[in-house]
């Protein structure tokens, strides 16, 4: 069974940091690419960053120079460093992991972030 569970967030104020963690199981995490989405409420579920199994990276351009996706392999987990927090930054976070060979990816529950003023 896989299963991916978020955990790190947090209410934190403007500027302040949050490491997230997305722990996986049931899945040869080393050759998946892991995403991170986020929600705002009211709007549609958006890309925040990637990491492949060759641990390339990629960003969203709102969050480029504040936010860091990393990856342990030996523990089968993947984080996203968050700093500089803005009120925009105020979503629920998903964690993805997929692999082109496969048509289904897989979801975590999310975890909440919230960076108050």
């Amino acid at each position: 069974q896989v299963q991916l569970v978020e955990s790190g967030g947090d209410l934190v104020q403007v500027g302040g940091s949050l490491r997230l963690s997305c722990a996986t199981s049931g899945i040869k995490f080393s050759i998946y690419t892991m995403t991170w989405h986020r929600q705002a409420p009211g709007k549609q579920r958006e890309f925040v960053a990637r990491i492949t199994s060759s641990s390339n990276t990629q960003y969203t351009e709102s969050v480029k120079g504040r936010f860091t996706i990393s990856r342990d392999n030996a523990k089968n987990t993947a984080y996203l460093q968050m700093v500089s927090l803005k009120p925009e930054d105020t979503a629920v976070y998903y964690c993805n992991a997929y692999i082109l060979s496969e048509p289904t990816s897989y979801w975590g529950q999310g975890t909440q972030v919230t960076v108050s003023t």
